[in-house]
């Protein structure tokens, strides 16, 4: 089925909130192999949501609405939705049983929260025993969903509710699709084109490039007429595309790098710390976003004085005097003062001149130096980088974690080597 996807509300168009619920609407439906033909995002105003609405119903198969439907004066949509439809507001006395037990407000607050139960005629309640609004309403054999705007919220009604819904509803012959994500670091994205090229002119073949921070991922889709051959079309794509890209592929769909190097630590049993300067914490807060990372990830250190490098990390002053503190031989000491001191197996470390000031000649704005600590030998490493100080601190604690990953696959491969 071809659908259609308007978000609704003037705090997505001044940019103050971020769309999220388009995005996640538009995958989950690709992925049940419905097509997205469009989707727009308008204010709060009744003749936008009126236009939108009706051009929507006249050219797809079904629409998701989101957002709207609180009970304040700017959510707009269930009354926009009565007039342009000729679809008269109706109490909905089981959304008003909901409301009432569990408000412990004065009975104005009740009142007002009354505008909850006040739908379009012919609305369905998606879950009548949930505290969240959402409906279904049909209109000229087209069904539109109607999902509020807060993430969570519309994230479970539209899994539990739309897509079951709409594979109900479909009709005619349904494809198969198959998608995956491989997330890169280290090629360009227009290198990256040239190496799959020839494989996007394979029939049923969709690839895409995607520039994400200092990233590029690369997304495959696979549409099938059944399971079976979007199945052997996709592991005969995969293999191709993963051979291709080698290991500058560090993970897939969801994985970030930090959960790459973590996934690897626990798989020796190690453990890492992070000597930082230029990132200022920025390294071991890509870390700890991690859900268990204090299985693995010992700590941290934040040496951006020169003073504190060396009461700290026991950085020689000798080494910051004769070669500077951004420096191969000053990463080389922050790396092994922070793995001595936390007696971790791994550690990694940072130094640079992440501008848009403190760049010389000799060293300009984004020259990097890291030091990486494994099973007792420290290797280190000098790249110079470009773009803002954001970015340049952005790519820095990438590549650190690239570095320690790459370090990591070695360490593996020569375990793995030795038990064979």
């Amino acid at each position: 089925m071809i659908g259609e996807i308007i978000a609704i509300g003037d705090e997505l168009i001044s940019g103050r909130i971020l769309n999220t619920t388009s995005s996640f609407a538009a995958g989950r439906l690709f992925a049940a192999g419905h097509e997205v033909l469009a989707m727009h995002t308008i204010g709060d105003s009744p003749s936008l949501i009126d236009e939108a609405l009706k051009r929507a119903i006249a050219r797809v198969d079904f629409v998701i609405v989101t957002g709207g439907l609180g009970a304040t004066t700017d959510d707009l949509t269930n009354e926009a939705v009565a007039e342009a439809l000729n679809r008269p507001p109706t109490l909905h006395r089981e959304i008003l049983a909901q409301i009432s037990p569990h408000h412990q407000g004065s009975k104005n607050d009740i009142l007002f929260l009354e505008k909850l139960a006040w739908l379009p005629e012919g609305a369905e309640v998606l879950n009548a025993q949930s505290k969240m609004a959402g409906y279904l309403l049909v209109y000229d054999h087209t069904p539109i969903f109607f999902l509020p705007g807060i993430p969570s919220q519309m994230n479970e009604l539209f899994v539990d509710h739309v897509l079951p819904c709409l594979a109900g509803w479909s009709t005619g012959e349904h494809t198969h699709v198959r998608e995956r994500v491989y997330r890169t670091f280290g090629a360009t994205e227009n290198m990256i084109n040239r190496n799959l090229r020839y494989i996007e002119k394979t029939p049923q073949i969709k690839i895409g490039y995607y520039p994400v921070e200092s990233d590029v991922h690369v997304s495959l889709t696979v549409i099938g007429r059944d399971q079976e051959e979007s199945a052997a079309l996709f592991n005969r794509v995969d293999a191709e595309i993963i051979t291709i890209l080698g290991d500058t592929i560090y993970g897939y769909d969801q994985e970030s790098m930090a959960a790459v190097v973590g996934n690897l630590l626990t798989m020796q049993d190690w453990r890492i710390s992070v000597a930082e300067s230029c990132t200022g914490g920025l390294l071991a807060g890509k870390i700890t976003q991690v859900a268990g990372s204090s299985e693995w990830f010992a700590g941290g250190v934040v040496a951006y004085s020169n003073d504190l490098k060396q009461k700290l990390l026991a950085v020689d002053n000798t080494l910051i005097a004769e070669y500077g503190a951004v420096s191969a031989p000053v990463a080389r000491a922050m790396v092994q003062g922070i793995a001595a001191c936390s007696a971790s197996q791994v550690a990694v470390s940072v130094t640079g001149i992440a501008g848009p000031l403190g760049g010389t000649e000799e060293k300009p704005v984004g020259t990097i130096f890291f030091g990486v600590f494994a099973d007792n030998e420290i290797t280190d490493h000098h790249f110079t980088f470009s773009g803002s100080r954001r970015e340049i601190q952005e790519i820095t604690a990438q590549t650190a974690l690239d570095l320690v990953r790459r370090s990591l696959l070695t360490h593996k491969g020569a375990s793995n080597g030795g038990s064979n």
